[in-house]
């Protein structure tokens, strides 16, 4: 039996809920690092560079509405090619699965389990998003759609708090000093952006896949708007210069934030908690994409084989890096080189299938897709 059950309402749950993630704590300090001021700006091109991304993946997703793009990229490219850049996509989402376990697992050690080794934690969370992993994807869509008001009310809640003890100064000057390093500020921002292409895998199984384009500008607007407002309110609290000495800047605006009469004078407790469940939804996404990747090159009809086997390979990656520095520079570096993979790659997809004038098979509304 043959499935087409995802709405555009919960595709653009799942969208804002993978890219909603562990990169949430360190973002302002990528986006201040070379921009100061210009920080939020910076955010904001980052967004619509990302949002490339996902539009060309939505666009040939459309074109495309019966597969994803590891099925639908031989008969644009030819076979052997097709594989090569299917082995990319695989490999890349891999190795990002592997850093944000590892990200996950540092803080949580430094923050709140002191005495618990950085393997438990890390390999804790890798399986639990294995195992979850092991559902189709009306269930994938379901997990989504429960956990996006936990990710989005809190921290926009805390968000907004935080404002009281803003000072506009600290935004001051909006273009900041522009440099040739500013744009590596971009491409930093714009990587965090990644997990939107598992768009690639939830249109083939959306009830009216011409509807996906509006799924995307939604999340888009609804990730990238919460991206730049924890930005500009971290500026503006601890300003351009104090935010380059904090390794998580958004964790230590919601330890200055309070509820009204003191109800609650620190909420860094509450939103580790909402992150926690951000962590899991991102991870959670970028492993399923990773498996449902590698049934699609192996022409399998269930990835379900895969759910464990790739466990051990992720969890080694996550312990490749020596220490929490060399960390962040792997994933800034891993993911600016991604962009290749997540852009540059259905550009020209995209391109060449226009020129070829290749198309899928064009499905009616009512018609049915195996998730």
């Amino acid at each position: 039996m043959f499935y087409r059950q995802i709405t555009k309402i919960q595709a653009t749950t799942i969208l804002v809920s993978t890219i909603i993630g562990v990169g949430i704590l360190p973002l302002p300090l990528f986006a201040v690092r070379e921009a100061g001021s210009a920080a939020p700006l910076v955010t904001l091109l980052g967004t619509l560079l990302a949002f490339t991304g996902l539009w060309l993946i939505t666009i040939l997703g459309i074109r495309f509405p019966n597969q994803s793009i590891v099925e639908y990229s031989p008969a644009i490219i030819g076979k052997w090619p097709a594989a090569v850049g299917s082995l990319l996509i695989i490999g890349f989402f891999a190795v990002l699965t592997s850093l944000t376990a590892r990200e996950f697992g540092e803080v949580v050690i430094t923050a709140v389990l002191k005495r618990t080794p950085l393997e438990v934690t890390v390999l804790v969370m890798l399986l639990l998003s294995a195992v979850s992993t092991r559902q189709d994807m009306r269930t994938f869509a379901y997990i989504h759609n429960f956990y996006f008001p936990m990710l989005l009310v809190p921290v926009l809640l805390i968000v907004a708090l935080s404002l009281k003890n803003a000072d506009t100064i600290n935004l001051q000057p909006v273009y900041g000093n522009f440099s040739g390093k500013i744009i590596s500020s971009i491409f930093t921002v714009a990587a965090l952006f990644q997990g939107s292409f598992i768009m690639t895998i939830v249109i083939p199984s959306m009830r009216q896949a011409h509807l996906a384009m509006k799924s995307s500008l939604w999340a888009i607007l609804i990730s990238g708007g919460l991206y730049i407002t924890i930005v500009a309110a971290t500026i503006g609290v601890f300003g351009a210069e104090e935010t380059k000495l904090l390794l998580w800047p958004t964790l230590e605006l919601a330890k200055t934030t309070s509820l009204p009469a003191n109800i609650l004078e620190r909420l860094d407790a509450a939103f580790l908690g909402v992150w926690v469940t951000a962590v899991f939804t991102t991870l959670f996404s970028s492993y399923y994409l990773t498996i449902r990747s590698l049934s699609n090159l192996f022409g399998l009809r269930n990835h379900n084989l895969f759910s464990y086997f790739v466990l051990p390979f992720v969890f080694i990656l996550a312990m490749l890096p020596e220490n929490i520095l060399q960390m962040y520079e792997i994933i800034q570096n891993v993911g600016r080189v991604g962009l290749f993979v997540t852009i540059a790659y259905p550009g020209l997809l995209l391109i060449i299938a226009i020129l070829r004038k290749k198309r899928g098979d064009q499905v009616g509304q009512g018609a049915d897709k195996n998730p």
